[in-house]
């Protein structure tokens, strides 16, 4: 156990989930005997070790528990049961704005964040000329970090993460934010780190940096450990998940992992609604005048799995269900794809496809389905839906549902910007 670094045993994280807050507040009270909450399982009997100079990447789809072990491990959150270890000093870049002041400015981080971390002002001087050099954000570091953009504030919040000379480095998927060229210099530091014999756990959705810069992987699912192993193994195991091939886990252990058996998901009889397959925004955009209302969506991937986890370079489809509530005339389905700051990055309409809808008459449903391959880079996204229409020569909206629910695009090969322009690259030596 000496060369362990991180050891994770057992560990639970539970939620109280209340139907309301007067059974929150009589809960936290005592003043009832009655069990009025229902328990969420974040993680359970989570369990794994880091060694010393290891570079661990942990890999699951959205809400799986990923960043809730890391903010455990961090001491951000604390468990409901078992034990976690930590030997070395820590340095994390959690999410954006984690650890950071918004009103201080840039060089006041720096030394707030620096003093968190157990050093003197004396030893943040010694290291603020590679902190600084590393963020290459120029005279913004005596600015409120408030004014930053998110590229900006990542740029300062890894370069103090990474110089501050930590002996484990914990990364939860924000270099996502970085532009290419910064996420180039981050993982040349990795490589640095790696060959001073430090430690590195992060989470990532890009399964190309999973697969070069770790020793190991650990796969969670559901807030439960499917397996750990080697990045390829685990990537293999990842990919099976993401096409409705859900692992079904065994009490049986041996050797300290749980086996984990695929076992093909079947969404053919499924009557439920499609939508109770996702979760939806509680802060989704919603308007229109009502003449038509998006009853019923989803997302299927290429085998016809509900998911919102989609391989790059698949085959994915989007459904829309309207029912009409008046007569319209040729009403346009459409679907949008952003980025986390609003940023369009792609979308069609049924009017854009040239497929004309014709006559919808008062109390009939009809179904759109856009069926594309995807082609975004790996990272988050938020997709959006809406039945429009025009009114004579006027462009009426009947019901729009922006940024409904988030799409996780998982990627073993990214390029710059959003999109992939799939080149066909070839490299001879001149005679």
């Amino acid at each position: 156990m000496e060369d362990y670094v991180i050891n994770v045993e057992h560990v639970d994280k539970v939620y109280k989930l209340y139907d309301s807050n007067r059974a929150r507040v009589a809960d936290t009270l005592g003043l009832t005997r009655k069990k009025n909450y229902r328990e969420h399982y974040a993680l359970h009997d989570m369990s794994f070790n880091v060694k010393k100079g290891e570079c661990v990447g942990l890999i699951g789809t959205n809400g799986s528990g990923k960043s809730t072990i890391l903010k455990i491990i961090t001491g951000v959150l604390s468990q409901t049961s078992g034990d976690v270890t930590v030997n070395g000093r820590i340095s994390a870049l959690l999410e954006l704005g984690a650890g950071f002041n918004m009103e201080y400015t840039g060089m006041e981080n720096i030394y707030l964040n620096g003093t968190m971390l157990g050093y003197s002002k004396e030893e943040i001087d010694s290291k603020l000329d590679d902190i600084l050099s590393f963020a290459d954000i120029g005279e913004f570091v005596f600015q409120p970090v408030k004014t930053y953009s998110s590229g900006m504030f990542v740029r300062l919040a890894f370069a103090v993460a990474i110089n501050i000379d930590p002996e484990i480095l914990i990364v939860d998927e924000a270099l996502s934010v970085g532009d290419v060229f910064f996420q180039a210099k981050c993982y040349k530091k990795f490589e640095e780190f790696k060959e001073a014999g430090k430690t590195i756990l992060f989470v990532s959705h890009d399964l190309g940096a999973i697969s070069k810069y770790c020793d190991k992987a650990v796969l969670i699912n559901k807030g439960v450990k499917v397996n750990e192993g080697t990045p390829k193994d685990m990537i293999d195991i990842y990919k099976k998940i993401l096409v409705g091939q859900e692992p079904v886990l065994h009490s049986k252990v041996e050797d300290g992992i749980t086996e984990a058996k695929p076992q093909v998901a079947d969404n053919s009889t499924d009557s439920t609604d499609w939508k109770s397959h996702f979760s939806i925004n509680p802060n989704v955009n919603e308007y229109g005048d009502g003449r038509a209302t998006i009853v019923d969506f989803a997302v299927l991937d290429d085998s016809g799995n509900f998911t919102n986890a989609i391989m790059k370079g698949s085959t994915f489809t989007v459904k829309s269900k309207v029912h009409f509530n008046t007569d319209i005339e040729n009403p346009i389905f459409t679907l949008t794809f952003k980025t986390l700051k609003g940023i369009d990055v792609t979308g069609t309409n049924t009017m854009y496809e040239k497929c004309d809808v014709g006559l919808c008459k008062e109390g009939e449903e009809y179904v759109a389905t856009f069926t594309q391959r995807m082609d975004m880079q790996g990272g988050e996204y938020l997709m959006s839906i809406s039945c429009t229409g025009f009114d004579g020569v006027d462009f009426v909206a009947y019901n729009r549902l922006y940024d409904v629910i988030g799409i996780t695009v998982v990627s073993s090969k990214n390029t710059v910007g959003y999109y992939d322009m799939n080149s066909i690259v070839s490299v001879q030596k001149v005679k």
